[in-house]
């Protein structure tokens, strides 16, 4: 058992935070101790004025509210009963047995746990001495606890957790099988470790291929300003799932100052591997009809493609991940041939690469090309015509100015400068 206190500075914080997960279908308040009513019998309102009416009789004290979490490993099942006698029992030992507590039962992360929310004040005013609660009383309290319901041991979970972070054979993370920080760690290490990549993108695309994405939060928002970085767990549709895990908890510190440091290291070292991936990607490409048949190529040589993925409005190209190389590459830095747009029209029936939300001035290529040139496309009947609508399209969309292949008669013609009548001249 892991116990863990917090002192927020306002009941109503504390209150919320777990009501809020009772809202949502995440939680469950399992008891009111101290309260004349069972917990489903009382309001929000009533569950704090019962905790504020002590606090209230104390102007002096700066810390009144308490706020514990008790943390069980995944493999111990237990049930509401035995979790109010473990809160209970845990209270009682660390001098807040009198104490007014709600009790709640968690059920947004993989591990079985409980939040303990009470006051520092008694009823008659005065303050219960917090100060090294965790150190003292709490460790005492959950090491006696652990014998008494036979729960595992702190310290053996710990172990198990720093065996677990090192970098091994990395499966995907599945939200609910596995305590999510300790997944999360185990895949962050071994790929920030193991893989080159050169940008944010890259990176993630070798992590989200085992359900995992670090995630700076939205732009403008305060991880994104203050340079934060925090990681999440993806379900199979890469929805994020669970709580976040943040960068500098995770034992190797992968923060995006970090992160940053490693892009410009890792840049020379790639290299070598990308003549490889580029004879993979031709020889995949030479029997596959779709992009689902050219992805499934390259899985079987253990390259993982990233299609092009939605955010903030922004369109990201094709990645891949080589596996064996343990490298991360662009497809436009293998060649302007293994862009996202390139490589939908190399394919003869071209599948619409994913992506959430479109923008309008990114259509695919199969909705803006004429429906003449896209039968001719998609069923490859013409490849000499393809290559020619290729190349032209390639000229329109050119930010370049080019009239090489433009008629001379097309062209706009220069006027002519008329000459001035010279007044010295003789008539």
């Amino acid at each position: 058992m892991v116990a863990k206190i917090t002192f927020p500075k306002r009941v109503e914080a504390a209150l919320n935070y777990n009501e809020n997960k009772v809202d949502k279908g995440k939680a469950a308040c399992l008891s009111a101790s101290g309260y004349l009513r069972e917990p489903g019998e009382l309001t929000f309102y009533q569950k704090l004025e019962g905790l504020e009416r002590f606090n209230s009789l104390n102007d002096r004290a700066t810390t009144k509210t308490l706020h514990v979490s008790l943390n069980f490993d995944t493999s111990e099942k237990l049930i509401d009963e035995r979790l109010l006698q473990i809160a209970s029992c845990y209270m009682e030992k660390i001098g807040f047995g009198e104490q007014p507590y709600l009790v709640y039962r968690h059920q947004d992360a993989g591990h079985p746990h409980i939040h303990i929310v009470s006051t520092t004040i008694k009823h008659d005013g005065s303050r219960i001495n917090t100060h090294n609660i965790g150190r003292n009383a709490s460790e005492k309290a959950r090491k006696e606890i652990e014998l008494r319901f036979g729960l595992k041991r702190a310290e053996a979970l710990q172990q198990k957790s720093e065996a677990t972070l090192k970098p091994a054979a990395v499966e995907k993370a599945v939200y609910g099988n596995t305590e999510t920080k300790r997944a999360i760690a185990g895949i962050v290490m071994a790929v920030f470790q193991s893989y080159r990549f050169n940008s944010l993108a890259e990176y993630n695309a070798a992590l989200r291929q085992f359900n995992v994405v670090a995630d700076r939060g939205k732009e403008g928002g305060r991880i994104y300003r203050n340079g934060g970085l925090v990681y999440r767990l993806l379900d199979e549709s890469g929805n994020k799932v669970g709580v976040p895990i943040k960068a500098s908890s995770i034992p190797c510190s992968p923060t995006l100052k970090t992160l940053e440091q490693k892009f410009s290291q890792n840049e020379p070292l790639k290299w070598s591997a990308k003549l490889r991936l580029k004879t993979l990607l031709d020889d995949s490409l030479l029997t596959a009809g779709s992009l689902t048949q050219f992805s499934e190529r390259l899985a079987a040589q253990n390259v993982y493609l990233l299609p092009p993925q939605n955010g903030d409005g922004k369109v990201y190209g094709i990645t891949f991940v080589d596996n064996r190389t343990k490298c991360v590459f662009n497809g436009s830095d293998i060649g302007t041939a293994y862009s996202a747009a390139a490589l939908q029209s190399r394919l003869s029936k071209t599948e619409a690469i994913p992506a959430k939300k479109t923008p309008a001035n990114e259509k695919d290529f199969s909705q803006w090309q004429g429906a003449g040139v896209r039968k001719q496309l998609l069923t490859g009947r013409n490849e000499g015509l393809s290559r020619d609508i290729e190349k032209t399209l390639n000229q329109l969309l050119s930010s370049k100015e080019q009239y090489d292949s433009v008629s001379g008669s097309l062209l706009p013609k220069k006027r002519k400068k008329k000459k001035g009548r010279n007044p010295n001249s003789s008539l």
